[in-house]
């Protein structure tokens, strides 16, 4: 349950963070329109699955069926560990190696890998499957 409230809030303040800073630069940019509304629409792109995974992540909780349980755990690690090297990937090739800037992202996103993979181990031992 916790991780799922911590991705609503994540979708929340990524979606919020954009619409007040980042995305606002692209209105006085001397950058193509297509290119402005690929950026906006990938930007929401990453909020809504923020609010997807912490909405899946809330049922999950509830629900009986551990192995479907773990199985949806699983991928959302899956996804979140790659959206994590590809953020790093070209942070660091682009970014003439800053990795300072990796810091917020990497945090939120292990936080949240540690809590599912902590998550399914406990539920493990208390439904002695």
């Amino acid at each position: 349950m916790i991780v799922g409230l911590l991705c609503l809030l994540f979708a929340i303040t990524h979606t919020l963070n954009g619409m007040t800073t980042t995305l606002t630069i692209l209105d006085n940019a001397e950058i193509d329109n297509n290119t402005k509304v690929a950026f906006t629409y990938v930007w929401h792109i990453i909020g809504i699955d923020n609010f997807i995974f912490g909405i899946a992540l809330l049922f999950m909780t509830f629900c009986k069926n551990m192995s479907r349980v773990k199985f949806v755990a699983w991928l959302i690690i899956a996804i979140l560990a790659m959206r994590w090297v590809i953020i790093t990937y070209f942070t660091i090739s682009n970014n003439n190696g800053n990795f300072k800037q990796l810091i917020p992202d990497t945090v939120a996103i292990f936080v949240i890998i540690i809590l599912l993979f902590l998550g399914i181990k406990i539920r493990d031992t208390n439904s002695n499957e």
